[in-house]
């Protein structure tokens, strides 16, 4: 689901998930510029960090989607990861998903998420020149 702004105003896409109105946010926001930047994506009933971090871009991808945008607009992710001992796979999941786009990339080491089963956090900002 997702609201429709008038043309040239922030768009707020919602993905209906519960904790977006506990806690007051979209899943992602489109700008009248082009740009949209989707808020952290996880999914911790996916199993290990490669099959999470899949899931969770997954969930990034279907708010792109609902702005008109794919993973080749991606020109930004970030993750964030509970152990460097993830890394690898975190990465192995990432080059699949974006080696011919190359978006500009950054992985954190962060102490921990609200759900102790999540190991992995993703955000991405994509980008669509806007037709005039």
């Amino acid at each position: 689901m997702s609201s429709s702004p008038d043309a040239g105003a922030v768009r707020r896409i919602s993905s209906g998930g519960p904790y977006e109105d506990v806690i007051g946010y979209s899943r992602a926001v489109q700008l009248p510029n082009g740009l949209v930047l989707v808020s952290g994506c996880t999914a911790a009933d996916a199993g290990g960090p490669y099959d999470q971090t899949v899931a969770a871009f997954d969930v990034a991808f279907k708010a792109l989607a609902q702005a008109g945008l794919g993973p080749e607009d991606v020109v930004r992710t970030r993750m964030y990861l509970t152990h460097a001992r993830d890394v690898e796979e975190v990465g192995r999941a990432h080059k699949e998903l974006f080696d011919a786009v190359r978006p500009a990339a950054t992985m954190l080491i962060v102490s921990g998420f609200v759900d102790p089963s999540m190991v992995v956090e993703v955000e991405v900002e994509a980008y669509k020149a806007v037709s005039a």
